[in-house]
């Protein structure tokens, strides 16, 4: 491997590598969802490390934070375009994982 595919690969880990993130995503993928949905679809994750991972994710424009200006304050998260080049990704590491645990 040489150092470019070196560095695209760990430019891409540095963006869904976190733990969470790509089940966060995962989510997003099926469409829509505010935080309180990701955080119950989600089993385990605090809702400090989901307010992470979303700002993270925004940040590199993956993801896009939608606020209403409602009381109460509804906000929602979905793929931007960016997001979108990841599906894939997201897809293949489901299909790995699937297979792998049937070996």
């Amino acid at each position: 491997m040489d150092s470019v595919d070196q560095t695209c690969i760990s430019t891409t880990l540095k963006v869904i590598g976190a733990k969470w993130t790509a089940l966060i995503l995962r989510e997003l993928f099926d469409g829509t969802k505010r935080f309180g949905e990701l955080q119950k679809a989600l089993d385990g994750i605090s809702p400090r490390t989901l307010s992470m991972r979303l700002d993270q994710l925004e940040r590199e424009n993956i993801v896009e934070k939608k606020i209403y200006p409602t009381v109460p304050l509804k906000v929602e998260y979905s793929i931007t375009n960016r997001g979108k080049s990841l599906g894939d990704i997201i897809a293949k590491m489901r299909d790995w994982g699937e297979q792998s645990s049937t070996v």
